[in-house]
């Protein structure tokens, strides 16, 4: 049975703006127009606003984000190229399915490489760099108490993979930056609705704080339970206590 072609919720958002803001508002450092909607399309696969199995023209998302449709299909064939959608032909792309066990284990690799790396960085970061990372934390938290998922996706992910590249290795940078674009964290929506992504999100100040002072066991252990939200609350799953 043929699929229905999916759409992305846009909170009836109006026209000229992708997910997450105005275009030209958004904090997106991207210098073109394709990077811009590449990156709220990743935020959306992560957040499972484009989800698993749907079909999506290069047009609809178009309409969607308020752009043409150019930008949006050069950024689903990079997203082809990754490996997160395929082409379907004279139909679209679909979203290509991420199964629990390789969640678990992208979730595994990601705390054996952002752990000990982030602690690395709390020895080269320079005043200036803690200044942009409070920015972009205070950013995460706005965006969590208003509830904009792509936002809040596209913030945290330029937080901790500007964190990895401090310590100058750009190959495990490129790599833990896949694997948080690989990351599916469908509970957000749900969070943002109860008021609870807040306190989610001021762990980025409280790692921050902890950089700051150089604190090896707090970085340690605030980076091991960030991560473990991502296959718990982020994910719709209940955690521990």
């Amino acid at each position: 049975m043929a699929r229905q072609e999916g759409r992305l919720s846009t909170d009836d958002r109006p026209p000229g703006q992708i997910p997450g803001g105005p275009i030209g508002a958004r904090v997106v450092r991207a210098d073109s127009l394709r990077e811009q909607v590449r990156r709220a399309l990743e935020a959306a696969l992560v957040a499972g606003e484009l989800r698993a199995g749907e079909i999506y023209s290069a047009p609809s998302l178009a309409e969607e984000f308020g752009v043409s449709a150019t930008p949006v299909r050069e950024a689903m064939l990079d997203l082809v190229k990754d490996g997160f959608v395929e082409t379907v032909r004279n139909k679209g792309f679909r979203v290509l399915e991420v199964s629990e066990a390789d969640l678990d284990q992208i979730s595994q690799i990601r705390l054996m490489l952002e752990v000990p790396t982030t602690v690395r960085a709390a020895a080269v970061l320079t005043p200036e760099s803690f200044e942009h990372l409070a920015d972009v934390a205070s950013e995460i938290t706005s965006s969590a108490g208003s509830g904009d998922i792509i936002t809040y996706l596209d913030a945290d992910r330029r937080f901790h993979v500007e964190l990895i590249a401090a310590v100058g290795n750009q190959r495990l940078t490129e790599l833990v930056d896949r694997l948080r674009r690989q990351t599916r964290l469908s509970g957000l929506h749900n969070l943002a609705r109860t008021g609870r992504l807040v306190a989610s999100a001021d762990e980025h100040h409280q790692i921050l704080a902890a950089l700051r002072a150089g604190d090896t066991d707090a970085i340690t252990r605030l980076m091991n339970a960030h991560i473990a939200h991502t296959r718990g609350l982020w994910a719709g799953r209940d955690e521990d206590s």
